[in-house]
């Protein structure tokens, strides 16, 4: 679910927008700008990060620093459920992933999977939704998004989005996208119930901030999505994460001095 969401916040509608009767040319024009903004400025962004995350799950809470390679995320972990953990134990994990080719190959092959299904999804989102304006603030235009009615969903990461409805809020000055949070509106079964099921009034929220002129980093996730889903486990999720403390690192970092670079940052 979560991989779902990022998609929708990261390949909002390109193309014709899915504009549906009614809908402002303006409207149109400004989706479509933000999203060809965005697609430009990924393509061009090669900047690497390290920055300070607390991640939420069920069961499980992290605080830890990241820090991005091209070889993948080094992670140093500093406190699990609430234990404190020692710079050893710190190191160990770190050198568990440095030292692991297969680790790398298996974080890379999912980054690479992921990528690939908000691709699919990108393709969706034309005509999924349609899109209209709501307001227009301190330089930021609020706009609304629903289904599309006329819209038949040809998978089950599709029939989710059909399910969705929000508002996205956009920077008129950078045609950048701020923010995107949403609902579920009706459930989602997936064969009759048998395989899983998504309930109604679960919400989304993903918030990014500029770091720099004209670079913009995803900064929290809020995912709280109810129901149960056999056939894809990571379909229904619980999560809260909040990155914060970025800082630029060079691109071509490598892995042993992730580590160090990591083990500089301070302790909380």
């Amino acid at each position: 679910m979560r991989q779902v969401v990022l998609a929708l916040f990261l390949a909002v509608p390109a193309g014709n927008c899915a504009a549906a009767a009614g809908n402002e040319q303006g409207t149109e024009q400004i989706v479509q700008q933000a999203v060809q903004t965005e697609l430009a400025a990924d393509a061009s962004d090669h900047t690497r990060w390290v920055y300070f995350e607390v991640d939420r799950k069920p069961n499980l809470k992290v605080e830890q620093w990241v820090a991005e390679t091209g070889q993948g995320d080094v992670k140093r972990v500093l406190e699990e459920n609430g234990r404190r953990l020692s710079e050893s134990e710190q190191h160990a994990l770190m050198d568990g992933f440095v030292q692991n080719e297969a680790a790398q190959a298996k974080q890379q092959k999912s980054r690479q999977r992921d990528d690939e299904q908000a691709r699919q999804m990108l393709s969706m989102l034309p005509q999924a939704f349609v899109w209209t304006e709501v307001n227009d603030q301190n330089g930021r235009t609020i706009l609304h998004f629903a289904p599309n009615p006329h819209f038949h969903p040809p998978s089950y990461q599709a029939r989710v989005f059909a399910a969705m409805q929000g508002e996205m809020t956009v920077d008129d000055a950078q045609h950048r996208i701020a923010s995107i949070k949403g609902r579920m509106i009706h459930d989602v079964k997936f064969g009759y119930g048998l395989f899983g099921e998504l309930r109604a009034g679960g919400t989304f929220d993903v918030e990014r901030r500029e770091l720099k002129p004209g670079i913009w980093q995803i900064t929290e996730t809020h995912v709280h999505i109810e129901g149960r889903a056999l056939i894809f486990k990571s379909i229904s999720d619980e999560e809260d994460d909040v990155k914060s403390q970025f800082k630029q690192i060079a691109p071509d970092l490598q892995l042993a001095n992730a580590e160090k670079t990591l083990m500089a940052q301070k302790n909380s």
